[in-house]
């Protein structure tokens, strides 16, 4: 039975690191989850890769931000192209960059699934039967293109999931007061062109939508907005591209001795 609700994204207790973390799927499943933030500070936390930002300032806050998680010998990024390509990861050690891919998936303990956003929508699964899991980068393009459908296409040949068990969180994104479209995203999405041509669209209703039609057994999504939160979140949308990018995460350390 599908299990729709509301989640909040509770902020840490590491001031080191500004983040939020998606509620109880640290303590009820053992499973690191959560968005990092903008920050309190005169110069904003911007963990993308692709910036005006020196390289050092970066790659700074990149090994703060691994080092607040032990147990995550490999950290895995795509460089993103809205499109619908999930990785398989075994496991390692290090800092894995790929081209081409916008989600990420493993059922070993000790990787780090990481996407980076500043609008579109992390979609977190877990499956609670075997512990795989997989972190999806889903803007207009991928969500219309289904990569959620990839993703849980890929967990279960991989891991043998079965969809009933698998729990998925739709993150922090812009929402569709805030996002107005034109007439080739409404049919994208097989939705009936607003009059006008242009109108608000929704991603994470879309995805929700989804995750219905193929059966997902529990499904969350966040209150938040990009937009609406500028404080919080880097927008590029409401920024007219000026903002930075938060990074979504998702893994199960490695046992502590």
């Amino acid at each position: 039975m599908v299990r729709a609700e509301i989640a909040r994204e509770t902020p840490t207790g590491d001031t080191l690191i500004p983040r939020m973390e998606l509620p109880h799927w640290r303590e009820r499943y053992g499973i690191v989850a959560g968005v990092t933030t903008r920050g309190t500070g005169a110069d904003p936390w911007d963990l993308g890769l692709i910036g005006d930002l020196p390289v050092g300032r970066v790659i700074g806050q990149w090994t703060a931000f691994r080092g607040a998680e032990p147990g995550f010998p490999l950290a895995t990024l795509g460089r993103q192209v809205h499109g619908t390509e999930v990785m398989w990861h075994e496991g390692g050690r290090g800092w894995l960059i790929v081209d081409g891919v916008d989600g990420h998936a493993t059922a070993a303990p000790g990787v780090l699934l990481c996407v980076t956003v500043a609008d579109c929508t992390p979609v977190y699964l877990l499956d609670q039967g075997t512990g795989a899991m997989a972190l999806l980068h889903a803007g207009w393009r991928g969500a219309s293109s289904r990569i959620l459908e990839r993703g849980i296409r890929l967990l279960r040949g991989r891991a043998g999931t079965q969809v009933e068990n698998v729990v998925m969180h739709c993150g922090v994104s812009i929402c569709g007061d805030c996002y107005e479209v034109g007439p080739e995203v409404f049919a994208a999405f097989g939705l009936p062109v607003p009059a006008g041509g242009k109108g608000p669209l929704d991603v994470r209703a879309s995805l929700l939508r989804q995750a219905a039609e193929l059966g997902i057994g529990s499904i969350s999504t966040s209150p938040l907005c990009t937009g609406h939160h500028r404080d919080w979140f880097h927008s590029h949308r409401r920024s007219g591209g000026a903002d930075g990018r938060m990074i979504a995460y998702l893994g199960r350390p490695l046992a502590t001795p």
